[in-house]
């Protein structure tokens, strides 16, 4: 570690926090094994990653730039976004100049795109972490350029070739948790149980129509907490059921640790969470996405109990509440096979590539 201990790395991603959760718990791992290396993060100017990377508690600063994206549809944004990711271009150059960093990190995120061309120009040696089943766009636009591409799932390899090396997905370290002190703070029964409705980071439209529209059965002998997301309260009012519309992610992590069932998205950070903490599981990925494959992986593990969003209502849900609490059995399976989809030990491993590659 020495070698490289007055390094810089660049970490950037942003847009929604699935693309930076990682690089930042990499971060916090880093700097346990080398105080001394400096990082320094490149997001978007309105995405969720600057205040992310506030709360996450080291020193690290934040550069913001032009974001366009590229969609696979036709609309008239795409012209106006050929224009921002020129212009993100040419800032690209400036600030790799005036920054000149050891080495670029990103997991995914359009924000990036622009700042590894540049790099690839410049000869700044890349590192891209693929989360997702599904490779997206923008990590196949940043993929030549890249001299090694980290994959959360074995499934994933053959998407890149010698370049890929199966990593699994970092993720902070999480500590034990005071369960009576958690339910205290919530408001929780001891004598019923939890169950812990989660829609994503900014919430999910859908399931919070489920939920309003079964909430008596959801109820029943059960207490919920509901994280409904920003503007998207459901103004249900009943005993034990407990909403919010956005908590800071070590709450989330309190909660998912007392929770006897998890209703959730498919994002992979959730999933990576519920895989360390060994949770039984419900996953309702977002219809005709990525998360489906997500989804579909942790199926074949028998790793959860996967539901289509438009085959459901809010009784039927109830129903899978029942079948998942009621049966002891497939409880223990779930909980055990939820553990396997996704490897242990991602940011130390992680951490030794990005050695390699600076060495």
């Amino acid at each position: 570690m020495n070698d490289i201990k007055n390094k810089k790395i660049m970490l950037s991603g942003g847009g929604t926090g699935g693309s930076v959760t990682p690089l930042l718990a990499v971060a916090s791992k880093y700097l346990e094994m080398n105080p001394k290396v400096e990082f320094v993060f490149v997001g978007t100017k309105k995405g969720p990653e600057k205040k992310m990377v506030r709360q996450w508690g080291g020193d690290m600063r934040f550069i913001s730039m032009t974001s366009g994206k590229l969609r696979r549809y036709a609309s008239l944004a795409n012209i106006l976004d050929i224009f921002k990711i020129t212009w993100a271009f040419f800032q690209s150059f400036i600030i790799l100049s005036k920054e000149r960093p050891s080495i670029i990190i990103s997991a995914g995120s359009f924000v990036s795109v622009p700042l590894v061309w540049a790099a690839g120009i410049m000869k700044v040696p890349v590192l891209i972490h693929q989360q997702d089943v599904r490779p997206g766009l923008a990590n196949k636009l940043m993929a030549k350029i890249a001299k090694t591409i980290t994959v959360t799932f074995e499934e994933s390899i053959q998407d890149y070739g010698k370049k890929a090396v199966w990593i699994g997905n970092p993720i902070k370290e999480i500590g034990q948790r005071d369960g009576s002190e958690i339910r205290k703070r919530y408001n929780l029964e001891r004598n019923k149980d939890i169950v812990l409705i989660i829609g994503g980071g900014t919430g999910a439209v859908g399931i919070n129509k489920l939920v309003a529209s079964g909430v008596d059965s959801i109820l029943e002998n059960r207490q919920v907490v509901h994280l409904t997301g920003k503007n998207k309260d459901n103004s249900v009012d009943r005993q034990g059921y407990h909403s919010f519309s956005f908590l800071p992610h070590k709450e989330v992590i309190d909660l998912i640790t007392i929770a006897d069932v998890v209703v959730s998205r498919c994002g992979l950070g959730v999933l990576t969470e519920l895989s360390l903490l060994r949770k039984a599981s419900i996953l309702i990925p977002i219809p005709k996405s990525h998360q489906e494959d997500n989804a579909n992986l942790f199926k074949d593990y028998k790793a959860a109990l996967v539901l289509n969003q438009l085959d459901l209502t809010g009784k039927s849900l109830a129903l899978y509440l029942n079948k998942v609490l009621g049966d002891k059995e497939l409880l223990f399976k779930l909980k055990n096979n939820i553990s396997k989809p996704i490897k242990r030990g991602a940011s130390e491993k992680m951490i030794e590539i990005i050695e390699n590659i600076i060495k």
